[in-house]
């Protein structure tokens, strides 16, 4: 059972957590700057400090990137986006608000599944989990009709570049959980057979979900050359605890905002513009499932879930995909406006529902209902805007400085309490309403 009583840390460890916070928001803020960063957070104190997870860039096959990107110049009359060559689009830019490649210590991973070695892993939870991913409810799900070209030739002007791009990013995010869960299946076949098999059989739905998505931008005249994203895109590297906070998250989070809209169409048919987000239903399934996993992969770790240090990961990683899902809609408020969403309200409904998940396991969560939260958020909404529009250093300066104060202030708002609960705590606390 997980204390539900907080208990203030020493002030070095809060330091230690004020810092890593700040260099988030450095970093987070400087993607504005420089598209291509290389550390989302910095070592800081000594040896037995707080460490922030490490991004290292890995950039094979340069040459050929260039030698592609010399070659491309070409722009699709209808929207204006750059390609590659002929009906393939040229990537996004990367900064840190795009969806990101992931890398791990693989070794540790093999240790972190070994039986042997984490005696806490519950061998029949495991099982029970990979059968229900052999049956593959969602095998013949995914077929198309001839409605969706149709649709995407509807899609004309501004809406159809936006909608490209929302194609595009969700490709990325979901192709990026392929290569990473296709990589520890092979590496655990060894040690962690169960888990090697439900990783693999994680990475058939990943890329049924990319494959998908980037059939449906070939209805738009585009696609991604995903084989060239492999080697040419950063890997972002993460030990494997923060792998589980961030994945854990990733797939929670994509749940909540597919049914949600989901359920607004099947409410609003007319907002339906296009036939993908008929699918949605059963899809989210599949990022429910991939959740529920690295449940269970928490649970088998009490470290991960039940010290102090393990509350302050939380709250980092929440509030790390919850400011970063905010900024991007906000970014591209017309494509929810253009299927009858109101993009805040959309925002803050999967934002609480995400928070009210993660509780059930994560150890502390931000206080989404805390007023003060949305209007941090809002605030960097405003100077996430005036900062891409920003040209010399001494326009930014004072931007950047806001940025980071609005996330340290939502950083130290007085987070809840959550992960297991006593039957018999106080309905009147605030963590008893997650």
């Amino acid at each position: 059972t997980v204390s539900a009583a907080y208990t203030h840390a020493p002030y070095t460890r809060r330091c230690h957590f004020t810092r890593a916070f700040a260099t988030m928001a450095a970093v987070m803020s400087a993607s504005q700057i420089t598209p291509r960063v290389a550390k989302l957070g910095a070592r800081v104190g000594n040896t037995t400090a707080l460490k922030a997870p490490t991004v290292r860039s890995v950039r094979p096959a340069v040459v050929a990137r260039r030698t592609v990107r010399a070659a491309a110049g070409a722009v699709d009359t209808d929207t204006g986006l750059k390609m590659a060559r002929d009906g393939i689009k040229e990537a996004a830019n990367e900064n840190l608000l795009t969806p990101r490649f992931y890398t791990t210590d693989f070794d540790e991973m093999e240790q972190l599944f070994s039986t042997a070695i984490n005696p806490n892993l519950d061998e029949s939870e495991l099982v029970a989990i990979l059968q229900e991913f052999q049956e593959d409810f969602n095998q013949k799900h995914f077929v198309r009709s001839d409605s969706f070209k149709s649709a995407a030739d509807g899609i004309t002007g501004e809406s159809r570049r936006i909608f490209i791009e929302f194609l595009e990013r969700s490709c990325t995010a979901e192709f990026s959980g392929f290569l990473l869960y296709k990589e520890l299946g092979r590496r655990l076949k060894k040690t962690a057979p169960v888990c090697a098999e439900i990783f693999t059989l994680m990475s058939r739905d990943e890329a049924r979900h990319a494959g998908f998505l980037n059939k449906a931008m070939s209805d738009f005249n585009l696609a991604l050359d995903l084989g060239f994203l492999t080697k040419n895109r950063q890997y972002t590297f993460f030990k494997p605890k923060f792998i589980f906070y961030a994945t854990y998250l990733s797939e929670k989070i994509g749940y909540w905002r597919y049914i949600s809209i989901y359920r607004h169409l099947q409410a609003n048919p007319d907002d339906q513009l296009y036939p993908i987000f008929q699918y949605f239903e059963n899809w989210c399934q599949d990022e429910n499932r991939h959740g529920d996993f690295f449940t269970a992969v928490l649970k088998a770790r009490p470290e991960f879930v039940n010290d102090f240090e393990a509350k302050l990961w939380s709250r980092f990683f929440c509030l790390s995909v919850y400011v970063t899902m905010y900024l991007n809609d906000h970014s591209r408020a017309e494509f929810y406006e253009s299927i009858g969403l109101d993009t805040t309200q959309f925002n803050m409904h999967v934002i609480h529902q995400t928070n009210k998940t993660t509780a059930q396991i994560f150890p502390q969560v931000i206080d989404t209902y805390n007023p003060k939260f949305k209007e941090h958020l809002d605030k960097l909404v405003v100077i996430n805007t005036a900062l891409a529009k920003a040209t010399s250093p001494l326009e930014k300066a004072p931007l950047i400085a806001g940025f980071v104060g609005n996330l340290l202030s939502i950083a130290m708002m007085k987070p809840i309490d959550s992960g297991s609960i006593d039957i018999g705590q106080d309905v009147t606390d605030p963590a008893f309403m997650y």
